[in-house]
């Protein structure tokens, strides 16, 4: 580069990684959701979660996200399986909410 030319061709903007919402990753969101609903047990339940918590949190990490995005990251992603598992237990008629009626 020459002296005479522009500051700004000499300008390098700062890195910043820009992360896919993890509560918008709704393939993600919809498999965890359906594989909590059909454990057998709540402890069973559990160590999935803190499975998926640890792959999620791995990935995360990998990439550089700050811990406390990560936090908030996984923070909404549970929020949105929770909301799912909902949505599925009462489209289901799982829980006895069929507006046909028990008859």
């Amino acid at each position: 580069m020459r002296e005479h030319d522009l500051p700004l061709f000499a300008w390098k903007p700062a890195c910043k990684i820009v992360l896919f919402p993890m509560v918008a990753r709704v393939g993600k969101v919809r498999d965890v959701a359906s594989k909590m609903l059909d454990k057998a047990t709540d402890r069973h339940a559990d160590y999935y979660r803190r499975q998926v918590t640890e792959a999620l949190i791995s990935q995360l990490d990998r990439t550089g996200i700050p811990e406390n995005e990560q936090d908030e990251q996984l923070g909404a992603f549970w929020d949105a399986v929770q909301n799912e598992m909902i949505r599925q237990c009462y489209g289901s008629g799982a829980l006895g909410n069929d507006p046909r009626g028990a008859a």
